[in-house]
Parts: structure tokens; C-alpha cells; sequence
């Protein structure tokens, strides 16, 4: 029995199919199966039903797996130590990124990261909150950048840094011509949010006190807040949208942006990992990094 095997095991069983897990393994499919088989071989056991599509452990596979997960716990525990006493800071870490994030905040980070850390591999995720606690569970990624608060039992999240929320009117809208609107004066008819999933939906109807199915003029199955923002320039309509995306709206546009007047009208963006994480070294540095980018940033205005 190998570290090789367990980890293959495991991601077929995460994967579903043995040729995704091939791909996500970096090695030939027969090449994977034939680790397996060994695998099973020596237990005396199957372990995968392979007759099922998409394919699913067997109940002694189950065992193993949770088994085998808490033994790469261990492996990847005694790999962190001593690249920590070594004081090095590399590995791979498997990062989640929510879409309300990943187009205004990676490649402020990035570059910085990997010239200071050239020995880590950072692998990129963009997921919704939902699928990022499923993977953290399942240990399909090691970390993610998420709203806090999102995530609850089992995952600890660590503040960042606070990211204001503002309003995006059209000119055509009722409220376009005040610098600040109250929430209890938006029309929620008028409002057009992301699509079911994003925890930024969530939010901005928990704070508009609105019903979870909202009535609406417009509405988009869209994780993208540039493409209602779009919306909003041609339609009548208004969105909400975080600071983060205010320097990427054209200067001809920026009078369409509007401060709310209410208390707590932000997110805090923080980094989430399961509770059990070990790769201490690589989370701190990929903190520092962001909340030094972003005080940078802010001392610059």
C-alpha cells in the first residue's frame, strides 16, 4: 500500500470516473487503474463499483477512503513540519475563488505571490460558495477566498479585509439622481441581482430584508456582475456591487455609482480552510501577501 494509491483512490472516488481522475492525477488512465487494482488486490477487496456511472466506492471502499483521507492528513502534516523547520514555504495549495472575487482580486495577488514564494504551486479554482464547501469537505481544494460568514460548520474562515457595497443606477432609474440611497427606498422590482448560488445574492437580500424570490422586471441566471452592470446601463433597472469593482468601471460611468446609507452595507472577504488544515506556512504567506496588496493599495488613494 502507497501514498500513490490512496491518493488515486481518492480522487477517483471524488472525480466519479477514472479518466477524470487520470487528468486531474497528472498519469495515464491504465496507469491509475492499474494502482488501484493493486490496491484492491492486496486488501482483498473492491472497492470501487465500477459498474455505476458515475463510479462509487463500495462499502469496504468507504472505509478505506476515510481511512486513507485521514493517512494523507498525517503524510501532508509531517511534509508542512519540516519544510517548516527547514523554513521554507512550498508545496501545492488548491485555492477556491468566489466569482463575486476572482476577476478584481487575482491578479492583483498573484504576481507578487509567485515572485516571493517561487517554490509553492498555486493551482486556481473560480467556484460558488456551495461547491466550495464541498470541496473543502472533501478535500478537492485546500483553501478559498470566500464572503465571510458563508461557510459554517467545520471551516474556519479568517478575515482579510472589509469591501463596501455600493449601488449601480441607470440614468433612467428614479434614484439616479442621488448621491445616496437609503435601501428602504430601492425598489425591488427594479433590482437585479446574481443568480441562485452566489452568497453575494444572498447577502444583498438579507439586507434589503427582501424575500428570497424577488419580483423583478429583469431577471439573468448570471454569476457575472460586469454583465449586470451592463444590464443596468441599458435597462431601468439598478444592481449592487462591491468596491472592489468600482476602479474597473469606465470614468464615463462613474456617476451611476451611489453610496447607501445604512450601517453594515459590506462584506468582510476573508480565507477559508478546513479546521483539520495543516499547510500552515503557505496560508500565512498567502495572507500576508493579500492583506499587504490591498493596505497598499489604500494607502495609495
Amino acid at each position: 500500500m502507497t501514498i500513490i494509491q490512496l491518493q488515486y483512490l481518492i480522487e477517483v472516488a471524488n472525480c466519479g470516473s477514472f479518466s477524470a481522475a487520470s487528468e486531474h492525477c497528472f498519469v495515464t488512465q491504465p496507469s491509475l487503474s492499474m494502482q488501484i487494482k493493486a490496491l484492491e488486490e492486496e486488501l482483498g477487496v473492491v472497492l470501487l463499483d465500477r459498474s455505476k456511472k458515475p463510479v462509487i466506492p463500495t462499502e469496504a471502499g468507504n472505509v478505506v477512503i476515510a481511512q486513507a483521507q485521514e493517512t494523507l492528513k498525517a503524510y501532508n502534516t509531517i511534509r508542512e513540519s519540516v519544510a517548516e523547520l527547514k523554513g521554507e514555504t512550498a508545496g501545492k495549495i488548491r485555492l477556491g475563488v468566489i466569482p463575486t472575487i476572482a476577476p478584481y482580486l487575482l491578479h492583483k495577488f498573484i504576481p507578487d505571490f509567485v515572485k516571493q514564494y517561487p517554490r509553492v504551486e498555486l493551482e486556481i479554482r473560480e467556484m460558488v460558495t456551495a461547491d466550495i464547501i464541498e470541496a473543502l469537505k472533501r478535500d478537492k481544494i485546500d483553501a478559498a477566498l470566500v464572503a465571510s460568514g458563508t461557510c459554517g460548520e467545520g471551516i474556519l474562515e479568517r478575515d482579510l479585509f472589509s469591501d463596501t457595497f455600493y449601488a449601480y443606477v441607470s440614468p433612467s432609474n428614479s434614484l439616479f439622481e442621488r448621491s445616496n440611497i437609503r435601501i428602504e427606498d430601492i425598489d425591488m422590482k427594479d433590482l437585479i441581482l446574481l443568480s441562485p448560488g452566489n452568497c453575494m445574492r444572498d447577502q444583498i437580500l438579507e439586507l434589503c430584508q427582501a424575500r428570497r424570490n424577488v419580483p423583478s422586471n429583469y431577471y439573468f441566471e448570471s454569476g457575472s456582475l460586469d454583465t449586470l452592470m451592463r444590464i443596468v446601463d441599458c435597462t431601468s433597472s439598478m444592481t449592487i456591487i462591491p468596491e472592489m469593482a468600482l476602479e474597473y468601471i469606465p470614468a464615463s460611468r462613474k456617476n451611476q455609482v451611489k453610496t447607501l446609507a445604512k450601517s453594515a452595507t459590506s462584506r468582510r472577504i476573508a480565507i477559508a480552510i478546513r479546521r483539520t488544515y495543516v499547510k500552515t506556512s503557505i496560508i500565512a504567506a498567502l495572507e500576508k501577501t493579500i492583506t499587504d496588496k490591498i493596505a497598499m493599495e489604500k494607502a495609495a488613494r
